[in-house]
């Protein structure tokens, strides 16, 4: 498919690049429905007690190298209770990036413990270890990092930081489940690993989430929180039972992910103002949950982003926003700011993510959003001064 330069975007009523829109999460798959089919049949989907969740934390187990398995009802849950089995309890202090899921910060103040933010790299938008040294006080105890938008921490270097200072490793890996970095498992370098089983997430029961580590101390103090006569925050059978196939195809369905944000990278090539995050690279293979873009908007004719996502949208592409920056929307009071987040602070207002689905269509899919992002570079100017037009017309 190419581009056409007379061809005006959807916006500005155009034809969408994609009338039906994004594809629908998660897809139809013939092991899913054969594993929801016999939970029927066995009735294992109203058990307490059946065979999938113990053999699911068996292959969670396996796959990640993992001796302790802690499921839960979800990726939230499990990174309150990975906080609890490091040892966190009240005045203690967590360095984690200042742009995270809003959930982090969120569970760290749930545990009595104060947030330390600390700035990205500029190249990649992920945490950067070198400003973790100078955010660790006498408080400090643990470091929590999160791999986002196909991008990858250098948790290595995270993980010989904390050993150096006496300091506990969370790794969130909610959006990277699968991905690899030189040879190695992500969520294998810290103390702890959590996973997300979110209805959007690749692997996926609607909701659910577990906690991975080889510390027997650490699974013991999250297992004593969590069994309060029965289990407090626990995984069903039948989200057990649907997981189960989807983790067996893990690896083959990222790799599809993979090769389609190749084709998506050098389809883009040519257009300015979107830059990747963390491309695919030797050696390192992300899991691509989702695809995060910077973006510029004087490349688009000073498009804000905000009308360039409403333009993407309109194409049927679901290209949305990223997080917020942590500093940009709780109280200072509620946070130590370790350095001055200027990084974070671009993140916020200029991050992009491509969702996941789309990643596992044809390759015609993925011309299409280059097709469709270039129709919005060509038009971005006008598409600005429309809005702009419409908003002086809209009454007070």
């Amino acid at each position: 498919m190419r581009f056409d330069s007379a061809e005006h975007p959807a916006i500005l009523g155009g034809i969408p690049v994609r009338p039906s829109g994004p594809p629908s999460w998660p897809q139809q798959d013939s092991r899913v429905t054969l594993a929801l089919q016999s939970l029927i049949e066995t009735g294992d989907w109203g058990r307490y007690h059946g065979p999938h969740v113990p053999e699911l934390c068996r292959q969670l187990a396996e796959y990640h190298e993992r001796e302790h398995v802690l499921p839960c009802s979800s990726g939230t849950a499990a990174v309150e209770l990975a906080l609890r089995g490091v040892g966190i309890k009240a005045d203690d202090e967590v360095i984690l990036a200042g742009y995270d899921f809003k959930a982090n910060f969120q569970n760290i103040l749930c545990v009595g413990a104060l947030p330390v933010l600390v700035d990205l790299d500029p190249l990649t938008w992920q945490l950067n270890p070198e400003r973790i040294v100078p955010a660790i006080s006498s408080r400090t105890r643990a470091i929590l990092i999160s791999h986002l938008h196909g991008g990858l921490v250098d948790a290595v270097t995270v993980k010989n930081i904390a050993e150096t200072h006496g300091l506990m490793v969370i790794e969130d890996i909610c959006q990277n489940p699968g991905a690899r970095c030189d040879g190695r498992q992500v969520g294998t370098s810290g103390d702890v690993s959590v996973l997300s089983f979110g209805g959007s997430k690749l692997l996926t029961a609607g909701r659910g989430g577990a906690v991975l580590t080889n510390r027997t101390d650490v699974a013991e103090r999250m297992k004593r929180y969590q069994q309060r006569g029965n289990e407090a925050y626990p995984l069903a059978e039948m989200q057990a039972a649907v997981l189960r196939p989807q983790l067996e195809q893990l690896d083959k369905f990222n790799q599809v992910r993979r090769d389609a944000v190749s084709r998506l990278e050098r389809g883009l090539a040519g257009v300015g103002g979107l830059s990747m995050l963390q491309p695919p690279a030797e050696k390192v293979f992300p899991a691509y949950y989702k695809v995060g873009f910077r973006y510029d908007s004087e490349c688009f004719g000073g498009l804000t982003r905000e009308r360039f996502i409403a333009a993407v949208h309109a194409e049927g592409i679901a290209l949305d926003a990223g997080f917020r920056g942590l500093h940009r929307i709780h109280a200072t009071r509620r946070f130590r700011a370790a350095d001055d987040l200027t990084e974070a602070s671009l993140a916020d207002t200029g991050m992009l993510t491509l969702h996941h689905p789309v990643l596992l269509e044809n390759p015609a899919a993925i011309d299409e959003i280059v097709v469709a992002i270039e129709k919005i570079s060509h038009w971005g100017g006008e598409i600005q001064r429309q809005s702009e037009h419409q908003g002086k017309k809209t009454p007070s």
